[in-house]
């Protein structure tokens, strides 16, 4: 990242069962594509899909020539599994590991070995040195669980002087509420790289959810976006894609130069993002 003036990477994620795996595996093909400056593959929490995002990572990076970066959760997991996850990785070549705590499935038993990301940040590096370019995760409004943005903030700086080189933040709508978030982590002492992470809402009911899980500040111009939209498949679409556009071409007009885009699996979308930003990106 610190080549480029400016980024752009996409996210997948990989199926929860092996009969969804050749349509998600297509669906990666045709986002690779696309050409970004790098890809991001999820990881369930567990590490039930951790072979698969082994396996699509590799795909993305080997076969179509798109480096990748592979997530690796803790919050259900095993030292053992951590150990196997990272030989993996090893096996296929892949350099670049997003280290996060996860959230813990409903049925899912929660971890003895790591209770935080830091500690498996921690884990990771002692094992491991700096045989991967490690990143993590950051919150411009607070993480959910965190009742103080300072107390939040503070956590972060331990992760990242615990071995991290980048952060990719948490979705936000407002880009006034993430430049406020930049101003305090510098403060603070956070130097790596922090790229800026925007998902495109291109239904009514993607907007619950997303708000639902993050806590997302959703701002009244967003709101009756949808409001007016939601109902219209492809209106709902297009006015999704063109609001994600704004905020990317906002956030580099302002020296934002790394930005990640959370794309659902949907191909279409993606291209329709990076066909708003061609000459901007060019």
């Amino acid at each position: 990242m610190e080549e480029k003036p400016v980024t752009l990477s996409l996210e997948v994620f990989p199926p929860k069962t092996s009969e969804k795996y050749e349509a998600t595996a297509e669906n990666a093909k045709k986002i690779a594509a696309l050409h970004p400056d790098f890809m991001s593959v999820t990881y369930g929490a567990g590490g039930g899909t951790g072979d698969f995002t082994a396996e699509i990572a590799a795909e993305i990076q080997n076969g179509y020539g798109v480096p990748t970066l592979a997530h690796l959760t803790c919050v259900s997991s095993s030292r053992e599994h951590v150990t196997k996850m990272l030989s993996l990785y090893k096996e296929k070549g892949i350099e670049n590991i997003l280290a996060l705590r996860g959230d813990l499935p409903q049925d899912g038993t929660r971890s003895e070995d790591y209770r935080y990301a830091v500690e498996l940040i921690r884990d990771i590096k002692e094992r491991e040195g700096d045989t991967f370019c490690l990143g993590g995760a950051c919150y411009p409004e607070g993480h959910v669980e965190c009742a103080h943005k300072e107390d939040d903030l503070g956590y972060l700086k331990e992760k990242v002087d615990a071995g991290l080189d980048f952060l990719t933040t948490q979705l936000f709508f407002d880009n006034n509420i993430f430049y406020n978030f930049l101003y305090r982590a510098r403060e603070k002492g956070i130097s790596v790289p922090i790229v800026a992470g925007i998902m495109p809402i291109t239904r009514a009911e993607q907007l619950k959810r997303s708000v639902a899980m993050s806590g997302t500040e959703v701002p009244q111009r967003f709101r009756a976006i949808v409001d007016r939209f939601g109902e219209r498949k492809g209106a709902m679409e297009q006015a999704g894609v063109i609001y994600a556009a704004e905020q990317i071409v906002d956030l580099i007009a302002n020296g934002v130069g790394h930005i990640h885009v959370y794309t659902m699996n949907r191909p279409k979308i993606a291209k329709a993002i990076l066909e708003q930003l061609s000459e901007i990106l060019d």
